[in-house]
């Protein structure tokens, strides 16, 4: 891991652009912070190790890692260590745009978030990585990857009521749906696998995944199907059915259409797959 660094990002280029990175960084020890009067712009804080509490306007949250915590401009807030390590790796950013696209991704106020994998942000790494330098085209690319870091949290980030209990019960049924695509599976054996009720499960599934059980299901079977399609142009659309388990080729062919706006052979014709 980056020994602890802080990027402050030109904004003479970017400040006219709908959302703009100013402030990158990452420290190995995170020090207490208090800011009475707020911060100017918007930020976001992934906590990588180590534990932390977030003071918002009086309220406190405890975060660690696998926890986010936002905060909205000119909002009074402290932050500070619980223990002798706690990395910490922020953006700060601002723009017309920049309120629309947090709630894009669902967050409407300042305060914390679970992310579903404990990992740095893909794009945030990336901004942390760029050369530390205030030259326009890596401002700019910042704030691109910004752009990009916000709509991945939609898809990244566990609402309030999902806590990360109820995520780890859900992944162990999402790798045995990876590992038995290829033959029937129902709600009662997904259900063992999480050692919950069948309607508990669909209750947590569709909390943390927004989808139904079954529904991801069909999903991934679909995209397994494509992928046989590229590897083995050759091979007949029942046979394609029969590999990613569903038990009759027109009921294949009725799923790809509503997920993909074509059916089977459209999509191979589209793609030059056709033999």
């Amino acid at each position: 891991m980056m020994e602890g660094n802080y990027i402050f990002c030109s904004q003479d280029e970017t400040s006219g652009l709908p959302l703009y990175a100013t402030t990158v960084g990452y420290w190995e020890h995170q020090i207490e912070t208090h800011r009475p009067e707020g911060f100017p712009d918007y930020q976001m804080h992934q906590v990588l190790d180590g534990f932390g509490e977030v003071v918002v306007n009086g309220k406190a949250f405890k975060v660690d890692p696998g926890n986010v915590f936002f905060l909205y401009p000119d909002m009074p807030h402290s932050y500070r260590p619980l223990n002798q390590q706690w990395k910490v790796s922020w953006v700060s950013f601002n723009g017309r745009e920049a309120d629309q696209m947090l709630l894009f991704a669902g967050i409407g106020e300042s305060g914390t978030g679970r992310l579903k994998e404990n990992k740095l942000i893909k794009p945030l790494e990336q901004m942390l990585t760029l050369a530390m330098d205030n030259e326009q085209e890596t401002n700019l690319e910042r704030s691109k990857l910004l752009y990009g870091l916000l709509i991945d949290l939609k898809y990244q980030l566990l609402t309030p009521s999902h806590s990360h209990q109820e995520f780890d019960r859900v992944k162990p049924v999402l790798q045995y749906i990876e590992n038995n695509l290829q033959r029937a599976l129902t709600l009662a054996e997904l259900a063992d696998v999480a050692s919950v009720t069948p309607q508990y499960l669909c209750r947590i599934f569709q909390q943390t995944m927004n989808i139904r059980p079954m529904e991801y299901i069909n999903q991934q079977r679909i995209k397994r199907s494509k992928q046989l399609m590229f590897q083995h142009p050759a091979m007949k659309m029942y046979e394609i059915a029969g590999r990613v388990g569903f038990e009759s080729s027109s009921y294949y062919g009725a799923v790809f259409r509503k997920l993909n706006g074509m059916n089977p052979e459209a999509f191979k014709k589209l793609h030059g797959l056709v033999p």
